[in-house]
């Protein structure tokens, strides 16, 4: 199941990209930014109410947790931008390059709180797999 949620999570990304870059050069980066997390919020507040949650904050939580949903609007903001000059195919799947190093220095060294996971050789083969198909696609 987790999987396919992965997956799905992909493909909503690969939606997600071109609507908002087709909205960012309409109205402009920033603006674009501010009404795609304004939308995002009016969703997820929606969600809330109809599963009658609660916002729960919890003491101790450290600052830097924190610090993913500023993450968020630069990436929203910078996938924007590479949009218009790149198109979807190239700018996701150089996110995806960029995501896969990320993931692999994080797992290796256990970043962020993570459970170690040691680099394995069967990772530089995927990676290179998806340096190669990249290479590929902004030469051709």
């Amino acid at each position: 199941m987790y999987n396919f949620l992965s997956v799905f999570i992909g493909a909503l990304i690969a939606i997600m990209i071109p609507l908002n870059g087709i909205l960012s050069e309409i109205i402009g980066n920033y603006t674009a930014s501010v009404v795609i997390h304004l939308v995002g919020l009016v969703a997820v507040v929606i969600v809330l109410i109809i599963n009658k949650n609660k916002i729960l904050f919890e003491k101790g939580i450290p600052l830097y947790l924190y610090s993913a949903g500023a993450i968020g609007v630069f990436t929203v903001l910078f996938s924007n931008i590479s949009f218009s000059a790149l198109g979807a195919s190239i700018t996701i799947a150089l996110s995806l390059l960029g995501q896969s190093i990320a993931s692999i220095v994080i797992d290796h060294y256990g970043l962020l709180g993570m459970k170690v996971a040691k680099f394995e050789k069967k990772k530089l083969i995927g990676l290179l797999f998806i340096s190669s198909g990249i290479v590929v696609m902004t030469i051709f």
